[in-house]
């Protein structure tokens, strides 16, 4: 699998971050498949510089064989680059092996301000494909936090899946069949854990599962065959 991390790609006023992860997978060349794009809560902090709450994205991309993952930074900056907002300080960063030092980043990045320099210096020890395109440079922080989140395999809430299209009609009471069927790998309930496996799920304005152990998880609450999403990161 392929981690790719993006942040800082949008001001105030302009389209954020998760559109860009979803215009990224739409341009993925032939012999890359893309599976999921989620979206990381780092710290929120006066500290730290953001645009609205912090968040970055990351999007998990399987290959074909013989393909790898230094094929993808150029075609991926280039959308990048068309996509550049003067203000925005973007960062990208592509990696297969993600290392233990990578994801422990991450999560300090969800904890505690870090420097830009810190990053690069990571990402250069470990071979990682890690660059910024304008303004500050800054977003390459979030931008290997996210790769480094979406390793774990439980970080994140999934924002855009293999087979969804955009905008997604997708909302409201939908019955658990039909959430299954959406690519969520399964619905639990938040406080037991329980698995759900009939009733309705109003999933809101838009279906947006957590990604957990490795898949799309929906946690839910209620009971009865009623069953309300639970957005957690």
């Amino acid at each position: 699998m392929i981690h790719i991390g993006i942040d800082d790609t949008d001001t105030i006023d302009t389209a954020g971050t998760n559109q860009l992860a979803r215009r990224l997978a739409a341009a993925l060349p032939p012999g890359f498949a893309f599976v999921a794009a989620l979206r990381h809560q780092l710290l929120f902090d006066p500290r730290i510089p953001y645009t609205s709450k912090n968040g970055s994205a990351s999007l998990l991309v399987r290959a074909e064989r013989g393909r790898e993952a230094r094929e993808l930074p150029a075609v991926l900056e280039r959308e990048m680059r068309a996509w550049y907002v003067p203000g925005s300080d973007p960062g990208l960063c592509v990696a297969d092996a993600v290392p233990e030092a990578v994801m422990a980043f991450g999560r300090r990045c969800q904890s505690e301000p870090v420097r830009q320099r810190e990053a690069r210096a990571i990402a250069e020890a470990h071979g990682m494909y890690l660059e910024g395109f304008g303004g500050t440079e800054d977003g390459v922080i979030g931008a290997l936090a996210a790769v480094g989140l979406l390793a774990t395999g439980n970080d994140g809430r999934v924002v855009h899946l293999a087979g969804w299209t955009w905008p997604d009609a997708f909302a409201g009471e939908q019955p658990v069949d039909a959430v299954l069927a959406r690519g969520v790998r399964e619905v639990r309930v938040l406080s037991s854990g329980e698995r759900v496996h009939d009733g309705v799920v109003d999933v809101g304005k838009h279906l947006r599962p957590a990604w957990r152990d490795g898949g799309a998880v929906l946690f839910v609450e209620g009971g009865a065959g009623r069953w309300r999403a639970v957005k957690l990161q």
